[in-house]
Formats: C-alpha cells, sequence, structure tokens
C-alpha cells in the first residue's frame, strides 16, 4: 500500500495555508503525507494519478478496492469542512458531488470521482451554462437545511452590526451610500432569512462533467437560508467576459432573470438579497484592508436596482 513519500504537497497549496493559517497551517501541511498514507490505508484506496490541490485541501484520484474510480480530499478541519459534510450527507449526490466516506475527525473525505478537466466555463454559450447551473442550483436549494448548519438570519445579523464601522473605512462617499442602501436591502428581509440549503458557492467552475449526470455541484459550503442569497456567485461567473463583451448591465439581468425564474424566486426578494451577498463580499474586503467597493459589485447592484421599465 501507498506510503508518505508517495504523495508530495503542491507549493501553491503550502503557500496557502502558510499564508492563512500561519503557524497552524504550516505544521498541518508538514503532516499532510502521513495523513494521505493513513487514509490511503485506512479506506484500502489506490493511488491512480497526479495530486491536484488548490487553495484549500490536497485532491487524489485513488481507486477503491473494489475497482471504483473516487478522489480522497484532505482538509484542515474547520466549521466549513464539517458543513461540507453534512450537506454531502444530505443532498446524498442529488445534484451534487456524492459521499463515500468521511472522517469527521480530520476534515478527511472521500467523493465520487467527476472530471476536473472540464468545468461549467467550457461551455461558450452562457445562456446554456447558466441554465445548467440554473437546474442544479434549483435541485439543490429544494432540500430543506438540516440542523448543524449556520442561519443567514445570524450571519445577516452580524453584517449589519458591522456596516457603521465599515462605511468609515470607504474613501469615496458613492462607495459608503451603496453600501448603506445594501445594509438597508438586507435590513428589510433579516427577519425572513428563509431555511433551504444553500451551496454558498455555486459558480461554473464548481460544476464538474461527470458519468452518472452531465453535470454534478462541487465543493458545497452549506448554509440555511433564501435561495437569493445564493445568486451572486452564478452571476459572477467569467465575470472577465462579462465585460469584454459589453453592455454588462444587460447581461446581469439576462443572467438574474434566467436564475430567478429556474428557481422561482420573487424577483424584489432575490434581488435585496443578492444585494445582502455583495454586502457580506464587501464587509469581508474592507476588514482585510480594502478602501474602495468592487467595480464588480457596484456593477452588479446597478444591473438589479435601476432595470429599465
Amino acid at each position: 500500500m501507498s506510503t508518505s513519500k508517495a504523495v508530495e504537497v503542491p507549493q501553491l497549496l503550502a503557500a496557502s495555508y502558510a499564508r492563512i493559517f500561519g503557524e497552524e497551517g504550516t505544521a498541518w501541511i508538514a503532516g499532510l503525507p502521513d495523513l494521505a498514507a493513513e487514509f490511503l490505508d485506512r479506506w484500502e484506496l489506490e493511488l491512480d494519478g497526479a495530486a491536484a490541490a488548490g487553495e484549500a485541501s490536497l485532491v487524489l484520484p485513488v481507486l477503491r478496492d473494489d475497482g471504483t474510480r473516487a478522489v480522497l480530499k484532505l482538509q484542515m478541519p474547520r466549521e466549513e469542512t464539517r458543513a461540507a459534510v453534512i450537506g454531502l450527507r444530505t443532498w446524498d449526490g442529488e445534484g451534487m458531488v456524492r459521499l463515500l466516506d468521511d472522517s469527521p475527525e480530520s476534515g478527511t473525505m472521500l467523493l465520487e470521482r467527476l472530471d476536473g478537466a472540464r468545468t461549467l466555463a467550457s461551455i461558450e454559450d452562457d445562456d446554456v451554462a447558466m441554465g445548467i447551473l440554473a437546474g442544479l442550483q434549483a435541485r439543490l436549494v429544494r432540500v430543506p437545511a438540516p440542523r448543524g448548519l449556520r442561519s443567514l438570519g445570524d450571519i445577516a445579523t452580524e453584517m449589519l452590526e458591522q456596516v457603521p464601522r465599515a462605511v468609515t473605512a470607504l474613501a469615496g462617499p458613492a462607495d459608503r451610500q451603496h453600501l448603506r442602501g445594501w445594509a438597508s436591502a438586507v435590513a428589510e428581509l433579516v427577519g425572513e432569512p428563509g431555511d433551504r440549503m444553500l451551496h454558498w458557492d455555486l459558480h461554473y467552475d464548481n460544476v464538474l462533467a461527470a458519468e452518472r449526470e452531465p453535470w454534478l455541484a462541487i465543493d458545497p459550503e452549506p448554509l440555511s437560508g433564501d435561495p437569493g442569497f445564493d445568486l451572486w456567485p452564478a452571476l459572477d461567473s467569467r465575470w472577465e467576459d462579462v465585460v469584454a463583451k459589453g453592455d454588462p448591465l444587460r447581461r446581469v439581468r439576462r443572467r438574474f432573470d434566467l436564475l430567478t425564474e429556474v428557481l422561482d424566486l420573487d424577483r424584489a426578494r432575490a434581488t435585496g438579497w443578492t444585494l445582502g451577498r455583495l454586502l457580506q463580499n464587501e464587509l469581508w474586503d474592507i476588514e482585510g484592508g480594502a478602501t474602495t467597493l468592487a467595480p464588480s459589485s457596484v456593477t452588479l447592484a446597478e444591473a438589479l436596482l435601476h432595470r429599465q421599465p
């Protein structure tokens, strides 16, 4: 069976953990080859290709003892990891990659293998790609959120508490007005946060080609809330192309209309929660030192708030 020497940690992952988690992350990365070897042995897995990695996890293509193709995903255990397992268990492969086994204490998962080289971004026709994503999202949010997930109500309340201080960090009056306006939209909705299970990060690169179905979602960060809060990653997908093709306001509205139609959402409510998602993103950026709002956030908000009659 494989040993720790069989697994090399990509530099991208090591650098990411050092930057985000400091000494704790560096220590976890140092033990990662041994952790991989442990689970290769425990779950009787054989390496079946080169390792891949993003900023948060190491992904190893493997074969189970019965020949089933799978991937071993290793990441430092955190709240997001625990939520992902809850979501994967609850969806049980419905529109989502299937969880085959997991180790809660280590954050390690064994997942159905999809085609990591082919994401939804490979489809050039944006209407087709967005239609596929919307169809998957409609299936995902159909599921009531189980216990154990963070609530959008709690998150929205925390965001509203952060706004007064965040506004003072912005350099321009227009940006300050935008942030206050988005916060007002959230304040009107915070009392009805919803109870569906949200993916929280469903964009083109988190939808992969599969064998069981043509396309399946991956990498959920499950949250209990209103589906309108889950639209931003789709609206922001392939943003450089949206801008490069001209008339981004029209393109955003087209995407929004398709998503809300397929998901059967009230557009005013979905607009409010999308503004809430923009608020969340900008609060994170301001906390990181930003003094201006992202141009994409301002464009998205303008597209939704100033529609042609």
